[in-house]
């Protein structure tokens, strides 16, 4: 593709912290480009109260503007004690319905020890945890969403489901994806870790099969295993060795928060979800409506989301100066949390959420 003279931006601001971090976002979004007229921003309703409101959790109209636009830029979604008959958040709606309407299928998530934050994991210093979960985002388990039963209230069944296309584009993305990469932190190789249950389970056993097989175009990356249980010791006791991580819908759930953890917590921890045609970025955290209004958020993984979401559009249309911008907020970030005073409530700090974004904004306006 090539450059476009302006980029529709769909909005949706969500619940609970949803629209304080999305607005920080979009702060940096705006700083980090000189050109205003570059994007094009429209806001659409999505979300648990909007299921409160009016039955509807996320609306037709809503969904056809997300697809149309050139990416979709997100809050937070869902409410826990919102929930419909059957005990399901319809809140959610909203970003599992994108994910399987338009094909999202690569969930992308980098965890990084930026300077600036202390690990959970004491000994390791920023620049030494610096790997990506790529997490399969249309099939595994939660593909059932809606599909399981429940009988006579004594028996319930969901059914994950893993195909040879889906375990197939997923791979070949985290090959590509390490082809990109400076490799590892601790020895510099370019690697793959392919993370399942094939001990146990037939069908990871054919997801580990399938990789093998695309790993055989890629000799120049390296092909590694890890079973789920061992992968969550591995990645508390060796983060290190990691550079990026592929492995099926609901694994890639439950690990990415263990290796948010490592980094500085679910507030640090930014989303691409892309497919052949579609963009939506979000950061991995929840609507914490307990500490919803209070201006206390942490709007760093959004911030950070709004990065990948410039560079995604860059690379997919050539045009630099979305590249440009993306890193830009990366480095602005990465500036602004070395200042102990403008670290957030999760990471030990007292700055508020507008406090924060107004200090990346004055680093992106530097």
């Amino acid at each position: 593709m090539t450059p476009k003279t302006r980029y529709e931006i769909a909005v949706v601001h969500g619940d609970g912290i949803g629209p304080e971090v999305c607005e920080a976002g979009l702060r940096a979004i705006k700083a980090a480009l000189p050109d205003e007229g570059k994007l094009a921003f429209r806001e659409y309703p999505a979300g648990a109260r909007l299921w409160q409101e009016t039955g509807v959790s996320f609306p037709e109209e809503t969904f056809n503007a997300c697809r149309d636009a050139d990416a979709i830029f997100h809050g937070a979604a869902g409410l826990p004690e919102v929930t419909a008959p059957d005990g399901t958040e319809p809140g959610l709606d909203f970003g599992l319905q994108l994910r399987f309407r338009l094909d999202l299928y690569a969930n992308i998530r980098p965890i990084k020890l930026h300077p600036g934050v202390t690990s959970a994991l004491r000994h390791f210093e920023p620049g030494e945890i610096d790997y990506v979960i790529l997490r399969e985002n249309t099939e595994g388990f939660y593909a059932a969403r809606g599909g399981g039963n429940v009988v006579r209230g004594e028996i319930a069944s969901d059914t994950s489901i893993i195909t040879r296309k889906g375990t197939e584009r997923i791979v070949r993305k985290a090959f590509e994806l390490a082809r990109s990469r400076n490799g590892a932190p601790r020895d510099g190789r370019k690697r793959v870790t392919c993370c399942d249950k094939a001990n146990v389970l037939r069908s990871y056993a054919f997801f580990r099969r399938v990789a093998r097989e695309v790993a055989e175009d890629y000799p120049d990356v390296e092909l590694d295993f890890a079973l789920i249980d061992a992968m969550t010791v591995h990645l508390v006791k060796r983060p290190d060795f990691y550079d990026v991580i592929v492995t099926e819908n609901m694994f890639g759930d439950i690990i990415s928060d263990l290796g948010a953890a490592t980094v500085g917590g679910m507030g640090m921890s930014p989303t691409a979800e892309v497919g052949d045609d579609n963009g939506f970025f979000q950061a991995a955290h929840g609507s914490a409506p307990d500490i919803a209004g209070r201006g206390i958020a942490n709007p760093i993984g959004t911030i950070l989301s709004g990065g990948l979401m410039l560079t995604w559009l860059g690379e997919r249309h050539r045009d630099n100066a979305l590249i440009d911008a993306g890193a830009r907020i990366d480095r602005a970030v990465g500036k602004v949390i070395r200042d102990p005073g403008l670290l957030p409530g999760d990471l030990g700090g007292t700055a508020t959420s507008v406090a924060i974004t107004d200090a990346v904004c004055e680093a992106l306006a530097g």
